[in-house]
């Protein structure tokens, strides 16, 4: 016996309904790219270098990301009973490992200018880190509401806010060099966005990972999912309870459950009573729940907790 939920193909995950503000944000990302990479160049300036670098990583993730809403809009069927909506948790991994490729290009250009520094354009490098800034304030307006709800965009919204400190790091060089001529100011500013970028891109793979390995929802506590299931009417016990997320906003929970004998013929109440507790309590949407009478034990085989 199962209950569950029909989701709108169209806009069945929580990234989906953003989708219009990563496209906007991913264009700006690409407009200020291009204008640091120039500025960079003429600057000779490796820290904007590194910071259109990290942009590029940026808009690549949220083209990724973009690409994950499309195919996990795509019909479910019989060979794919939940569709495409991992293809989201896949794009937030690879995202992670593009950062670590970046970050380790960044940190070996760094150590390289330290020993041979080149001469940097300071007015030029401030100039350009001031739109990067401004872009990246207006992204994380878009994406703030967004990232609340969905490890795509969470992903993208580190992007932009990580992006955002590194302008703020490039406008600290550019200033630094401008004022003093200290180019070693730009080199220092570069390790530093590197060292920023591994750690956030090692939190976005291990969420993702969490959600590949089908681990319990963040949040959520089994024991406590148990208790609410058991302080139902007529529930003498549950057991093989599963929980796991699909993509982020779509968790799915199985379990046994054992039901007094004098119930099974109202199962159907019964069902709904369990659905209203699993939805109103731990917002699962989708659930399938095998009711049994208490002498179903001896045929049931190996048990989970």
């Amino acid at each position: 016996m199962g209950i569950g939920h029909d989701h709108d193909h169209a806009d069945r995950t929580a990234a989906a309904a953003h989708r219009g503000r990563l496209a906007l944000v991913c264009a700006m990302t690409l407009g200020v790219m291009v204008v640091q990479i120039i500025g960079g160049l003429s600057a000779g300036s490796l820290a904007l270098l590194a910071d259109a670098g990290h942009m590029a990583a940026d808009a690549l993730g949220i083209m990724l990301a973009l690409f994950a809403v499309w195919i996990a809009g795509r019909p479910f069927c019989d060979r794919r009973t939940f569709g495409y909506q991992r293809a989201e948790i896949l794009a937030a991994a690879a995202n992670a490992l593009l950062l670590f490729a970046l970050s380790g290009y960044i940190l070996y250009e760094g150590v390289s200018r330290l020993f041979s520094p080149a001469e940097v354009t300071g007015p030029t490098m401030l100039a350009v880190a001031v739109v990067g800034l401004v872009a990246n304030l207006i992204g994380l307006v878009l994406l703030r509401r967004g990232q609340q709800e969905s490890l795509n965009m969470r992903g993208a919204y580190l992007e932009v806010f990580s992006d955002l400190l590194s302008s703020v790091g490039v406008i600290i060089a550019g200033l630094v060099i401008w004022l003093t001529g200290w180019g070693y100011a730009d080199s220092l500013v570069s390790l530093a966005i590197a060292v920023f970028i591994v750690p956030r891109a090692w939190n976005l793979l291990r969420e993702a990972v969490h959600v590949l390995l089908e681990a319990v929802p963040k949040g959520m506590d089994l024991d406590e999912v148990r208790s609410h299931l058991r302080a139902q009417s007529g529930v003498l016990d549950v057991h093989d309870l599963h929980a796991w997320t699909i993509t982020s906003g779509v968790p799915v929970m199985s379990a046994h459950v054992v039901v007094d004998e004098d119930r099974l013929g109202d199962s159907g109440r019964m069902l709904d009573e369990l659905r209203d507790c699993l939805t109103g309590h731990f917002d699962v949407e989708h659930s399938t729940l095998q009711l049994e009478p208490p002498s179903h034990a001896a045929h049931e085989g190996a048990r989970h907790r």
